[in-house]
């Protein structure tokens, strides 16, 4: 009994009366006397229960029935037939197949995880070992049915848009992209490397040269990062590239996708997405990904700490782009105790902020904390915050760039801990103008905020043209044509109009210290590209396993990807990576020079 008519999840009351072979799982065995059990089978579309009654068959079914263990593979025949207490959870709870044959297709040695226990799941060690045990549990199974819906609408979609799906290669040369390569020895020529492809930027801007106009590939990409909740080092992007496009037709091209997936898979209908600047984001939330579900906004407060004689603020407010920032958290005091406050202050320490002062409304005036330094502007500071009694105030003081990122960082944290995120809210936006270039005080030079081939916006290419390398006030002000798209507070998005003129590429190389020669050696191919008329493009790539990530309401990406590495980059799956022997490295013509682990 090899073969089934139906699946585990297919069974309705139009199907009572007839007869059908099932095969799947037991999902669980219940034995309601010697004569009667009860199992349920189980596959990738669902859950049946399948009845061994000794009455209604033969007495030695219900004796086969309770031989099986849970996750043995059976097959079963019967008939189906309406059942006397409907169960509402599932699709199929309102028939049973009556058993007439069973057959054990397959036993399981004690599993160290039961696909039906959710409640209690092993170590996420054991799953990862354990992996096709992790995978049968119907939550795991449901974020697979999903990640395939939204690959197959993204390629319908693109269809309708009139996309091409064209394959990149895997095996290329290794690119300044902002993270390690994984590289891999080339056997046939001694010495010599190819790179995994962080993206396939270089390969989709070449596709628009060659006349391909509407690229789209789901393509595995690969950097060699510690891993994190929502980053692997090996991962999915949904990429897309046009030609003769702008901004807008980008943007609006995209957020119809998004549109799209959100509404067939969970039945949500968004409205248009809002665009805020990248300096209105950090201005405003201390993040270029800002998570607007909910206020908690960073007010600058810098003219008003200046009257105060308090150190921190006036220390602050003496470096260069020195400021004060501040968040009102509303009904704070109640809730958040002078522990929790101090855990705040060790928190952005990791963000390079040195801590966190704190005071409470009482009132008009203000109480507790630094209360009494900042007495002189109590009113000012509660009428510019529009702060209520039993309201707590929350402070950075440092320079912009770290202020900004340490309360970023730290609203969102705040958030939770009041419990301010509501449930089941998507909220999408836009965050375009990003700088082209950010500055690395350890390095002393520029570096390209998303890469080096974005381009300028149109506003601003005159005054890029015209730049000085060593302005580097000028430098830092002018904005590009990139773009984000993000969802409750988390990235899925990024992209830009790409740059398409070769002066304006050999500017971005000038300003970046990147010498004529460098660039040949590093981008000849692409550089070769553009100089035979190349069309105004841009693009945009989503983050596929992020997408997932949110449509399945897990904060884990290693929940969304089949077969995940843990945070040191292993497969405890298949135990990888591992070592090889010295010949498959002498034919590779490499040696390693790392004592390798062979515990």
């Amino acid at each position: 009994m090899r073969t089934r008519t139906h699946t585990a999840g297919q069974l309705r009351e139009e199907h009572i009366g007839q007869e059908v072979r099932l095969c799947g799982w037991v999902h669980a065995r219940r034995e309601q006397s010697a004569e009667l059990v009860f199992v349920d089978v189980r596959d990738r579309y669902g859950i049946t229960q399948l009845v061994f009654d000794a009455e209604d068959t033969s007495p030695e079914l219900p004796k086969q029935a309770k031989g099986v263990h849970l996750e043995d593979v059976v097959g079963a025949k019967g008939v189906v037939r309406a059942r006397e207490r409907v169960n509402k959870k599932i699709p199929t709870g309102g028939v049973e197949v009556l058993v007439t044959e069973l057959e054990v297709l397959s036993r399981t040695v004690s599993p160290p995880l039961i696909a039906s226990d959710e409640q209690n799941l092993p170590a996420e060690e054991t799953r990862l070992k354990y992996r096709y045990l992790d995978l049968r549990r119907p939550k795991m199974q449901e974020i697979i049915r999903t990640r395939h819906r939204v690959t197959k609408l993204a390629r319908d979609y693109f269809d309708e848009q009139g996309f091409l799906e064209i394959e990149t290669p895997c095996l290329t040369r290794s690119t300044p992209e902002g993270a390690r390569d994984y590289l891999v020895p080339s056997r046939q020529q001694p010495g010599m490397w190819y790179a995994l492809p962080q993206s396939p930027q270089i390969f989709k801007q070449i596709l628009m040269v060659a006349g391909c106009d509407r690229y789209l590939q789901i393509c595995r990409c690969f950097r060699d990062e510690d891993p994190r909740a929502d980053r692997q080092a090996e991962f999915t992007q949904i990429d897309c590239e046009l030609s003769f496009v702008d901004r807008e037709t980008v943007l609006g091209v995209m957020e119809g996708f998004a549109k799209r997936v959100w509404n067939e898979v969970l039945g949500y209908e968004a409205g248009d997405f809002p665009r805020i600047t990248y300096k209105e984001a950090m201005d405003r939330f201390g993040i270029d990904r800002p998570d607007t579900r909910y206020g908690l906004e960073l007010v600058d407060v810098s003219d008003l700490a200046a009257k105060t004689d308090f150190k921190v603020f006036t220390e602050a407010l003496e470096k260069d782009r020195g400021v004060v920032k501040a968040i009102r958290v509303p009904g704070g005091a109640a809730k958040l105790t002078r522990k929790i406050t101090d855990g705040y202050s060790k928190f952005v320490q990791d963000f390079g902020a040195g801590g966190v002062p704190v005071t409470k409304v009482a009132g008009v005036t203000l109480e507790a904390g630094i209360a009494k330094f900042v007495e002189p502007i109590a009113g000012e500071l509660i009428d510019r915050l529009g702060a209520k009694d039993g309201d707590t105030i929350l402070f950075g003081a440092d320079t912009y760039s770290t202020c900004s990122k340490a309360l970023g960082e730290l609203r969102q944290r705040v958030a939770r801990d009041m419990e301010m995120i509501p449930e089941g809210a998507w909220n999408f936006l836009w965050v375009i103008d990003f700088p082209m270039f950010e500055f690395d005080e350890e390095t002393g030079r520029f570096y390209a905020m998303h890469h080096p081939f974005t381009a300028p916006s149109d506003e601003e290419l005159e005054r890029f043209m015209g730049a000085d390398p060593s302005d580097r006030e000028t430098i830092e002000s002018i904005v590009s044509d990139g773009y984000d798209l993000v969802c409750n507070g988390s990235e899925i998005g990024g992209g830009s109009i790409r740059i398409h003129r070769q002066d304006v590429q050999k500017k971005v190389f000038e300003l970046l210290g990147i010498s004529d020669e460098e660039a040949r050696l590093k981008f000849s191919f692409l550089l070769d590209a553009l100089s035979f008329g190349a069309p105004p493009h841009g693009g945009i790539a989503f983050g596929l396993d992020r997408l997932i990530m949110h449509l399945a309401g897990t904060d884990n990406i290693r929940d969304v990807i089949a077969f995940p590495k843990t945070q040191t980059g292993a497969d405890l799956m298949c135990e990888a990576p591992n070592v090889v022997d010295e010949e498959q490295l002498g034919e590779l013509h490499v040696k390693s020079t790392a004592r390798a682990r062979t515990d």
